[in-house]
């Protein structure tokens, strides 16, 4: 069963996860990081994105190059997959594409751990997403453990491109942050996901 064929419920009950919601995860005082004038100028191509408004447009103009200035930032130590296949345990369900993941390996032709950060692209609706973005940090936490690079916590964000919502996965218990941050601003946007790639 790939990862978009799971629910909340489907994915709480089956990994016997806890939520907790509503719960902001982020330091109260996180150091705001501002876009490079390549990644400015990616972003005038914002309300094309938006016009178009399907998945892949947003995926490619917002979400995509967004992630790729986090690894700039990191002088490439990280590597951000996108369209990857994620095959951890289709036994239970553990298998499929994730839209975007970044791992905290420099290598950029395969999967290799920690996995750090799961994002998952939905045009609309971010609650929808929600399901199948859990069920990849569950198996991003799994691929991690068996490859014994085990971190603290998996980072999860679905969005949209101009909403993001938060979530944060350690041990069996989900934090889902019900704030759907606005990009722009991108200064927000670009602090959490570099605190999250660090964090973990």
């Amino acid at each position: 069963m790939p990862y978009s064929q799971f629910t909340i419920e489907k994915v709480k009950q089956d990994f016997h996860l806890n939520t907790v919601e509503g719960v902001r995860f982020f330091p109260e005082s996180i150091e705001l990081v501002h876009p490079s004038p390549r990644l400015q100028a990616i972003l005038e191509d914002l309300p094309w994105a938006i016009a178009v408004d399907t998945e892949k447009a947003r995926s490619e103009v917002i979400i995509n190059p967004v992630l790729l200035e986090i690894r700039r930032i990191l002088n490439s130590s990280i590597s951000v997959f996108s369209g990857e296949e994620f095959n951890v345990d289709p036994s239970i369900g553990l298998n499929g594409i994730c839209d975007f993941l970044i791992s905290r390996s420099p290598e950029q032709l395969t999967v290799e751990a920690p996995a750090i950060v799961i994002v998952e692209a939905k045009k609309s609706d971010l609650k929808s997403g929600l399901g199948q973005c859990i069920a990849e940090m569950v198996a991003a936490q799994k691929f991690n453990e068996a490859k014994g690079q085990s971190i603290t916590a998996v980072y999860g964000t679905v969005s949209s491109g101009t909403q993001w919502r938060f979530l944060k996965l350690e041990g069996q218990t989900v934090t889902i942050d019900f704030t759907d941050y606005p990009l722009p601003p991108i200064e927000t946007i670009l602090s959490f996901l570099l605190w999250m790639v660090k964090d973990g």
